[in-house]
């Protein structure tokens, strides 16, 4: 029995939640997230409370039972707090730009590397901390991963991007001969 999946979802009265078939609408002002539970899993919505139960005793509706609680919870935190991911540029010469909906890196290569934020996510600089903010907590990771992969950070000296909350496991350099 899915301990995750037994606890419902809370909502506050400002976000609005609707079914229409297999699909559940989250809204709060102008964002709007659809959960597809593609008929895996039963649920209901009584006032401001969203109770998900299983289909069958099979392992697999068990399985959807807790994943599809876990979403709507994190979609229902992203309406209404937000999520946010930090990554920091280490290296001599490494900066970052935001120009609209464009991210600017130079990262050491012969070229800048110009990547296109997805709708809904908001980027912000400040010296060499990149901030992203978005209520969906699946494609601030996405984001942040891709960006990252740019240009990891490197075991030597600690140069690239990285997560601000990461640990960079450090390696010791050669050491002359004796």
């Amino acid at each position: 029995m899915s301990r995750i999946g037994k606890n419902p979802v809370e909502f506050a009265s400002d976000i609005t939640v609707t079914a229409n078939g297999n699909v559940i609408t989250f809204a709060k002002g102008k964002n709007s997230v659809d959960l597809d539970t593609k008929g895996n899993v039963n649920f209901s919505i009584d006032g401001n409370v969203l109770t998900f139960s299983t289909l069958s005793d099979a392992r697999e509706h068990r399985a959807f039972w807790g994943t599809y609680r876990s979403l709507s919870a994190n979609i229902v935190t992203g309406l209404t707090t937000g999520y946010t991911k930090q990554l920091e540029i280490n290296g001599v010469g490494y900066r970052a730009a935001v120009k609209g909906n464009i991210l600017n890196l130079q990262l050491g290569f012969s070229h800048d590397i110009n990547y296109e934020l997805p709708a809904g996510i908001e980027a912000t600089v400040e010296k060499n901390i990149i901030t992203f903010k978005s209520h969906d907590k699946q494609l601030i990771g996405q984001v942040a991963a891709e960006v990252r992969s740019f240009r990891p950070p490197e075991p030597y000296k600690g140069k690239g991007v990285k997560y601000v909350e990461e640990h960079i496991v450090r390696k010791a350099g050669k050491t002359a001969g004796k």
